[in-house]
């Protein structure tokens, strides 16, 4: 038996991505900017809207505690794999928008590790 799943007819399709946090509009910009989106705010619910892709959307979270990483006690959860055409480049301008190094590596693989600033793992991904 193959561990690939596949169906003629999807039974859904991937509406958004929602990540809890202190400040969705803050956090909305900070991917906004990232992923080149536009934010849609709306009372606690922020969405960022890029075409051709998923909604990434945020809602607020009274009590927010961010994600450790690594961690063996608690696990992420979840992290979002971002691909870049030029790792060091995509870096440097992440950094400047507020993420966190978490793991940059040794300079051989193909990814990086930041948190965002509220704490959410993501990796930039070299394509």
């Amino acid at each position: 038996m193959s561990d690939d799943v596949t169906t003629e007819r999807p039974l859904a399709t991937l509406g958004s991505v929602v990540l809890d946090c202190p400040d969705p509009l803050a956090l909305a910009g900070f991917y906004a900017a990232v992923l080149g989106g536009t934010v849609k705010a709306e009372e606690d619910w922020v969405d960022v809207l890029v075409p051709g892709a998923a909604t990434l959307a945020f809602q607020a979270a009274p009590g927010w505690v961010a994600p450790a990483w690594p961690s063996a006690e608690a696990s992420q959860q979840f992290h979002l794999d971002l691909t870049v055409d030029d790792l060091d480049a995509a870096e440097r301008r992440v950094l400047d928008l507020g993420a966190e190094p978490l793991d940059r590596g040794d300079g051989t693989r193909t990814y990086r590790v930041y948190a965002d600033p509220a704490g959410h793992p993501f990796c930039l991904c070299a394509c």
